[in-house]
């Protein structure tokens, strides 16, 4: 576990409090893939937002993550088995695994290893899905401060592996048998505390936190207050999702 670059243990509870949910239609798309839905892998799980939209699908979900304090933020279902352990040593048996798949964390791993170890559990003709979601984009002329702040006040404390998520992982190496997803959207009804919540959560925020002494939401906040109008007032928004899926 030496290679585990954990940017997210320290926030783990407003990680697991304020990330949002992934669509059901795609669960039960990727579970329609799968000849067989016994065991799914839900790999770099965190607080588990992955592993429970599997669990309707399959009889069994095995969540791992690197963070043990992640783990402990995960609710429990008795579908799924939550486990400490890295990307690349899963502990599960050989040719055990219907299905694979990494939400909004394939951009961490050591994916050579990672990738060897996927072809080791996955049943012959098992599935192996990684998916993400970039930077929303917010109405009006709150966007263009949004994407300020994203590029240029926390722009610099992003980690280099940001960039596979700005690529929408177009350039990451994807060894299997490619199949064509359809378009999937994260959508969420959020007021404005509640999105800078979700903005509290990224690893660039805090890291900015850190070396500059000092937070940058309040000053987000008051940029986005004159569009958002009444702070409470709940709006629609959305992130595309971004997908790579395959079979072994």
């Amino acid at each position: 576990m030496s290679g585990f670059k954990d940017h997210f243990s320290s926030a783990s509870d407003r990680y697991a409090a304020y990330r949002p949910d992934y669509p059901a239609a795609l669960f039960a798309w990727l579970a329609c893939l799968c000849p067989m839905r016994d065991t799914a892998w839900d790999c770099a799980t965190g607080s588990g937002q992955a592993a429970l939209g599997l669990a309707p699908h399959f009889r069994r979900v095995v969540a791992t993550d690197a963070s043990a304090e992640q783990i402990r933020q995960t609710r429990p279902h008795p579908a799924i088995d939550y486990r400490v352990a890295p990307a690349e040593a899963s502990g599960l048996a050989d040719r055990s695994v219907d299905l694979v798949t990494v939400a909004q964390a394939a951009h961490w791993f050591d994916l050579q290893r990672f990738y060897a170890e996927v072809v080791r559990v996955l049943k012959p003709g098992g599935v192996v899905a990684l998916w993400g979601y970039g930077r929303m984009v917010l109405p009006g002329d709150m966007d263009a401060a949004f994407q300020r702040f994203y590029a240029e006040t926390v722009g610099p404390w992003w980690p280099p592996e940001r960039a596979l998520i700005d690529d929408a992982y177009r350039g990451l190496d994807f060894p299997f048998a490619g199949i064509e997803a359809p378009t999937f959207f994260i959508e969420v009804r959020w007021n404005l505390p509640r999105l800078i919540a979700y903005v509290s959560t990224w690893s660039a925020v805090k890291r900015y936190r850190d070396a500059a002494g000092r937070d940058p939401l309040p000053a987000l906040t008051a940029e986005l207050a004159p569009g958002w109008g009444d702070a409470e007032t709940a709006r629609r928004l959305q992130w595309p999702l971004f997908l790579r899926v395959g079979r072994r």
